[in-house]
């Protein structure tokens, strides 16, 4: 029996989201196909680099370093995505789709705590430069990555034991764990206790740093600030406000409205688009390391632009008279 002609609201609701699944499937099984190489290349290049070319470390390169290993943690469950879309029903069974839905919480959670450390890390740099040795101190932004990583993983691990879970009616042929989310609302007191440690903590820190150091750009307080300089932070403010307000915003406002209303069949539309910006964040970060790494910037060339590159360099030692072996070549654009 087909859908055709009949009156959605005379559908059961996981009849209905299931067939508006349907009509979204092919988009989305493009969508992730896309999705999954640029981010692995993206975020295995930069934690290669963060962690393995980068000599000098500072805060900010840890921090970098935690959101390259979230990005990839996060991709590995795309495949999973992938084959449900081609599939059209989920064959990976109720404890898998659960904890996916507890990984589409946890991402966002720490992400944006993330960006927060970044943006404080920026203030630390422009705004007290006196301050200027805290962003050395590695020790102490590992231990607040560390820290916000368990932090999240205690308050997203109830999600994994909701005991009314509307896929039990359809066999857990398919799997809508952002909307099943909202059967969580029995204790909604540590979902919007989520929302307001996990979203608007951190953006109000973002906001105020940024709106402090645009102050300070825009008044000459920072006149010790090389141009250069400015022209990096003014890069790096755009880069991670953009990305909030495209990736993280839409989902929390989503989250939001879900665990507020009754009737979620009527945001599935809402929710797999929300859902589909999130996961654009793993791909943008490739211009939050691009501004803020030298060492990133030369492997992108690298990657990119390997032969001309190689052709350069013989170039110039040709005119120097000197022959460099491929290892010495090698060594030189790490």
């Amino acid at each position: 029996m087909t859908m055709e002609g009949i009156n959605e609201t005379q559908i059961p609701a996981p009849l209905t989201m299931n067939w508006k699944f349907q009509e979204h499937a092919l988009p989305a099984l493009i969508y992730y196909s896309i999705i999954l190489p640029i981010g692995l290349l993206v975020n295995v290049t930069a934690l290669w680099v963060f962690s393995c070319t980068t000599k000098k470390r500072t805060t900010v390169t840890v921090y970098m370093m935690n959101v390259a290993l979230l990005d990839l943690v996060f991709l590995l469950f795309v495949p999973f995505f992938i084959t449900y879309y081609a599939k059209q029903f989920w064959p990976f069974g109720d404890i898998f789709c659960r904890i996916l839905g507890a990984v589409a919480v946890f991402y966002p959670s720490v992400t944006l705590w993330l960006l927060a450390f970044i943006s404080a890390d920026r203030y630390m740099a422009i705004v007290q430069p006196k301050h200027i040795k805290e962003l050395k101190n590695i020790s102490k932004a590992m231990t607040a990555c560390f820290g916000i990583w368990i932090m999240t993983l205690v308050t997203t691990t109830p999600l994994l034991f909701v005991s009314d879970d509307p896929d039990k009616k359809l066999n857990f042929t398919t799997c809508y764990k952002i909307f099943d989310i909202v059967h969580f609302k029995k204790n909604n007191l540590l979902n919007f206790a989520r929302l307001i440690f996990f979203f608007l903590i951190p953006l109000l820190i973002m906001i105020v740093c940024y709106s402090v150091i645009i102050y300070s750009l825009v008044s000459g307080r920072t006149s010790r600030l090389k141009p250069k300089a400015k022209k990096k932070s003014i890069r790096i403010i755009v880069t991670l406000v953009v990305q909030v307000l495209v990736c993280f915003v839409p989902f929390h406002v989503c989250f939001l409205v879900l665990i507020t209303q009754d009737e979620q069949e009527r945001f599935v539309q809402w929710g797999v688009v929300s859902t589909f910006l999130m996961y654009l964040s793993t791909c943008l970060d490739v211009i939050l390391y691009y501004i803020v790494s030298k060492q990133f910037q030369a492997r992108v060339l690298s990657v990119i632009l390997y032969r001309n590159y190689l052709r350069s360099v013989r170039r110039k030692s040709a005119r120097n008279g000197s022959i460099r072996s491929l290892s010495g070549i090698n060594s030189e654009i790490v």
